[in-house]
């Protein structure tokens, strides 16, 4: 379990510094024209960019905290089930990854890079990273497992 969050965590990281070394910020480079475009955005917001335009100076100190508590609860609830079923066990580890990576950045930076940009015609999905994506995947297999497990 270690192994996958720690790849997650090295996975995001890196793919968020090429792009914030090769793609100025707020350009867009189209990968699949009318469909996935890279680009270079931060967010200081939590998810899907949801208080990002707050100005309140507790904002950031208020989204670590938050993050801080999560990733106690997924470590504790881990270190306590000895017997997870493996989608359990890969989800968590996909959460703590992803999580971890974030929480990183917005303790270095107080901010996120964020940077996979889809869209159909002008309809577009928020803009989201690596460890934003391991976090709904892993958290997709626990309710999987929770829904059809035995």
């Amino acid at each position: 379990m270690a192994v996958i969050a720690v790849a997650v965590f090295g996975a995001d990281q890196a793919t968020k510094y090429l792009v914030e070394s090769r793609i100025p910020e707020h350009a867009v480079v189209p990968v699949v024209r009318g469909f996935f475009n890279l680009v270079n955005t931060k967010n200081s917001g939590a998810v899907f960019g949801m208080f990002s335009d707050s100005a309140v100076w507790w904002k950031t100190p208020l989204l670590i905290a938050v993050s801080v508590v999560l990733l106690i609860a997924v470590v504790t609830l881990v270190t306590r089930t000895p017997n997870l079923r493996w989608p359990t066990s890969i989800g968590m580890a996909l959460i703590l990854g992803g999580a971890l990576s974030n929480l990183f950045d917005r303790m270095r930076w107080g901010q996120v890079e964020d940077f996979l940009d889809f869209y159909f015609h002008s309809y577009h999905w928020y803009t989201f990273n690596l460890a934003d994506s391991a976090i709904v995947v892993g958290t997709g297999l626990i309710v999987l497992q929770v829904l059809f497990g035995e």
